[in-house]
């Protein structure tokens, strides 16, 4: 590991970090948790997104130390090639603009959208180490739009791509990326301690009794997180353990959908819709499990935050889970899409608060061994610095 002094002015790097669009993500965890690193050690930072998708543009550059752009490349609003092309070409050209102007040494871009279109930017800019990320499985992408990724990193857009798992590498591979254009650095989170008063205000905020086990799972609502799973595992679980009960942190377009499951299996006592939650760390303090019931996944921000948490895991044997989570230490693992099964994992634990203990312990260990935003920045610095050379 680097050493984590702050370096001195005359090492000090100008840094662009280029993401999609601001909302509540992973990736977006990643770009700004990085950049508030750099900025903190030193370097001159600026952070830039395609689009605005929650307005949070004017939160974000009031609470931050660093200039935040907002490209206005896109307007989900607009519907047509026709009539998102001019916003598009006009957000390209005023990232042009901001690299021209700052001369950056380096650029880091997000997503595959991004990657694709900021990559090559920064090729025209000048900007002389860029370097993409490939953070997870994406739904739904053409295949053709894959090759055309692969393609622009292959030929030298991006010197490398950062991959955030061992599945994000091989999902790369498959892609069609070079090997030699690969470099995994998992994904880190900010270090946090648990207050034990926020514990007690939370679950008196949600109405919770202090016999009641709290099992919270944190993620958008989308199709690859599979909350549904966990919904109809809790028909199973309460039957059984009548003092377990259920929250989902997130919104999404499955909101509507997840509602109608609680609704029609009577579970309205037991499990609640908590939307979005602006402190996850109080959240957090008032559960006793983390459960992730995901179809697939690259490294999750939430399960680090979990894990951090001192929370015992219980997730689906999917992609970067299996790389944090060893089944039976910090957490139990489970088929994917495997209701029954993940009743199971949940009844194990509920009456076992030893274990559950014993668990969250070792799950905050894992994240200080190996998850950290420290351990994850200095790896991505000794890349740049490779390349700087």
């Amino acid at each position: 590991m680097m050493n984590s002094s702050k370096p001195k002015s005359k090492d000090s790097l100008s840094i662009l970090l280029l993401g999609s669009q601001m909302t509540i993500g992973g990736a977006q965890r990643v770009l700004l948790d990085q950049a508030q690193w750099f900025h903190d050690h030193g370097h001159k930072v600026t952070a830039a997104f395609f689009y605005d998708k929650d307005g949070l543009y004017n939160s974000w550059r009031e609470s931050h130390d660093f200039p935040i752009f907002n490209l206005e490349a896109y307007d989900p609003k607009i519907n047509g090639f026709k009539q998102a092309m001019p916003l598009l070409l006009s957000g390209l050209g005023r990232l042009w603009r901001i690299m021209r102007l700052a001369r950056f040494d380096v650029i880091i871009t997000y997503t595959h959208d991004s990657n694709m279109l900021g990559l090559p930017v920064a090729w025209t800019a000048g900007i002389p180490v860029r370097i993409g990320t490939h953070l997870g499985a994406i739904r739904g992408m053409p295949r053709w739009r894959e090759k055309i990724h692969s393609m622009l990193i292959n030929i030298g857009f991006a010197q490398v791509l950062v991959a955030a798992s061992k599945g994000t590498h091989q999902k790369s591979l498959l892609e069609g990326v070079s090997p030699e254009r690969i470099h995994v650095i998992p994904n880190g989170i900010q270090p946090f301690q648990i207050d034990p008063d926020q514990r007690r205000k939370v679950r008196l905020a949600l109405g919770l009794r202090e016999e009641d086990v709290f099992l919270l799972s944190v993620g958008r609502l989308v199709y690859e997180k599979g909350h549904e799973y966990l919904l109809q595992a809790m028909v199973e679980v309460i039957q059984k353990s009548p003092n377990a009960k259920a929250g989902i942190c997130g919104s999404g377009p499955l909101q509507d959908f997840l509602a109608s499951l609680i609704d029609r299996n009577n579970l309205g006592g037991h499990v609640k819709l908590l939307g979005k939650w602006d402190e996850i760390p109080s959240l957090l303090a008032a559960a006793d499990i983390f459960v992730l019931p995901s179809r697939w996944e690259g490294l999750p921000m939430a399960l680090l935050e979990g894990m951090m948490a001192s929370l015992p895991v219980i997730a689906t044997r999917v992609e970067g889970v299996e790389e944090v989570i060893v089944d039976g230490q910090q957490g139990l693992l489970v088929p994917l899409e495997d209701p029954n099964a993940l009743a199971q994992a949940i009844l194990q634990l509920l009456n076992d608060p030893e274990r559950r203990a014993l668990m969250g312990s070792a799950a905050r260990n894992r994240v200080f061994e190996g998850y950290t935003t420290e351990r994850m920045c200095e790896q991505y610095l000794a890349v740049i610095l490779k390349y700087l050379r």
